[in-house]
């Protein structure tokens, strides 16, 4: 099976006029598209409960995205029920057929970008940079899963056996669960779902309910490119009715997790107990947390330290489990680097999203006023270096804030915060300045500004951190590029868009016959 060699797909140049000019026409489009209605998708039927979650634009409280319907117990139960009988059909496809159903969610995906990315800046106030890149990254995820699925269909190499034939193969598992986040609410979606898709298993997706609408609309792609019914069900809902009762199901065969620690690790302790009817440990994927650090050194080059550090803190509103919460620094070069910092950051821009702000509102109230509460905290533990409060606008907007001297155990360098808000603290050396970024539960991206080489090569053997970044900044991973994952509590290393990510929703099964 020949497909054109992996690239990952490009984002958009919105410094040109005419590309500028086209997305906004294309947010005027969607926007007259706000508010309608989104059914569960059941085995291919659109089910629609009576009851709804609304989904509101972060940046305008007021204007209403879209509907979702709620999904209750009994639709837990239908849902298996679909998703088990499309197992028998889909499972015993071959690996090229499923590949070319994601190629074509691919290709469907790319001609429909800009118009996905317009959602994306609508449900999930992300500016016209952040919206296209989330879009990318889904593409690229189903390209890539794709390609990587087409090896695993061959047996694996094994030693001979005189008078024997001894075959080795992996095979899908049945039916998982899928529980994607709200802050790539398209990526992390499509990633989630299509790997453990593409090698034969079929899955119950269960959205956050804080952005559902990007999840219906992504199930009428996948009823475009001609997924059979029952492959990919769509349970929308309250994380109260549907997740526990998800992990729980003696039918699950295994849940692929992105959210916090705390939601994270009940799933984790939850799946680990054996229901009555269930014949088989669940598979349990976790992509949580991170308190993420930047080194910056007395070698560092300054200008390239400070714009790394703006925008792997405030891109998205530091809404990345991958954004920058913690700058150390050594004291050599430490005031000059919080000055600096201060300076590139007082220089962005928030309000609405669509009109393309570089800080935009975080992604709703309970967030807000958890994110203001750490500020609080922040002003009693350290120092306030720049913002320190809410922005104005009809939206939940948070100043991107600045704390300097932060002492090493206080609240706001070792809780994650995941909102516009940056803790600097002050090392003696590189080897204090390590010290401190190891001192987390967390280890999930790291990065270090240097020019020494012996430090850098430290880092790479000691850093703790999934994904390490040298010289650049911390966010932006891409897929097949960067395969990305945390350990310690930052998750189970899974490495989504990596090599071996698909073997994680894969058996092995060997097979001898002797003549």
């Amino acid at each position: 099976m020949l497909f054109e060699p992996y690239r990952n797909e490009p984002f958009a140049d919105y410094s040109a006029p005419e590309t500028l000019a086209r997305f906004k026409q294309t947010l005027a489009d969607v926007e007259g598209q706000l508010g309608r209605q989104y059914p569960l998708v059941i085995g291919g039927r659109k089910v629609e409960t009576g009851e709804w979650l609304e989904s509101y634009d972060p940046s305008r409280k007021s204007r209403l995205v879209g509907r979702a319907a709620k999904g209750k117990a009994a639709h837990i139960e239908q849902a298996f029920e679909a998703a088990e009988k499309a197992y028998e059909g889909w499972s015993r496809l071959s690996m090229e057929a499923r590949a070319r159903t994601l190629m074509r969610l691919a290709a469907i995906m790319r001609r429909r970008r800009e118009e996905l990315a317009a959602w994306l800046v609508y449900e999930a106030s992300k500016n016209y940079l952040e919206a296209i890149a989330d879009v990318a990254e889904a593409i690229d995820f189903c390209e890539y899963y794709a390609r990587q699925a087409l090896p695993l269909a061959e047996p694996l190499k094994t030693h001979d056996f005189p008078g024997e034939e001894n075959t080795t193969t992996y095979q899908p598992m049945g039916v998982g669960v899928v529980i994607p986040p709200w802050n790539f609410l398209l990526a992390i979606l499509v990633g989630t779902t299509v790997g453990p898709v593409v090698v034969g298993n079929t899955v119950i997706l269960k959205p956050s309910p804080n952005t559902p609408v990007i999840a219906g609309k992504f199930m009428e792609l996948v009823e475009e490119a001609g997924f059979p019914p029952g492959v990919i069900n769509l349970l929308t809902g309250d994380d109260a009715d549907l997740g526990d009762a998800l992990v729980d199901h003696p039918r699950t065969r295994f849940i692929n997790f992105t959210g916090s620690v705390a939601t994270g690790l009940r799933i984790h302790e939850r799946a680990a107990k054996v229901q009555p009817g269930q014949f088989w440990l669940k598979r349990v994927f976790l992509e949580m947390g991170g308190k993420d650090a930047l080194i910056v050194d007395e070698t560092a080059d300054l200008d390239l330290a400070v714009s790394a550090a703006v925008a792997s803190a405030f891109g998205f509103q530091g809404q990345k489990c991958s954004a920058m919460s913690r700058a150390i620094v050594v004291e050599d070069v430490y005031d000059e680097f919080v000055e600096r910092f201060k300076a590139e950051t007082e220089k962005l821009t928030v309000g609405p999203a669509d009109e393309n702000h570089d800080v935009a509102a975080v992604i709703n109230e309970r967030q807000y006023d958890k994110i203001l509460a750490y500020i609080e905290a922040g002003k009693a533990e350290s120092r306030l270096v720049t913002g320190g409060g809410a922005a104005e606008g009809d939206g939940w907007y948070v100043q991107p804030t600045i704390f300097a001297d932060v002492p090493v155990s206080s609240t706001i360098a070792c809780e994650e915060i995941f909102g516009p808000v940056v803790a600097v603290m002050k090392a003696r050396d590189f080897d204090h300045a390590l010290e401190i970024a190891n001192g987390t539960m967390y280890a999930l991206t790291g990065g270090v500004i240097s020019n020494d080489r012996a430090r850098l090569e430290k880092a790479r053997r000691e850093f703790q951190a999934g994904n390490l970044y040298l010289n650049r900044k911390i966010t932006g991973a891409l897929v097949g590029v960067q395969p990305f994952g945390g350990f310690k509590l930052s998750g189970s290393n899974t490495k989504a868009g990596g090599p071996e990510y698909l073997k994680c929703f894969l058996e092995m099964k060997t097979v001898t016959e002797r003549f």
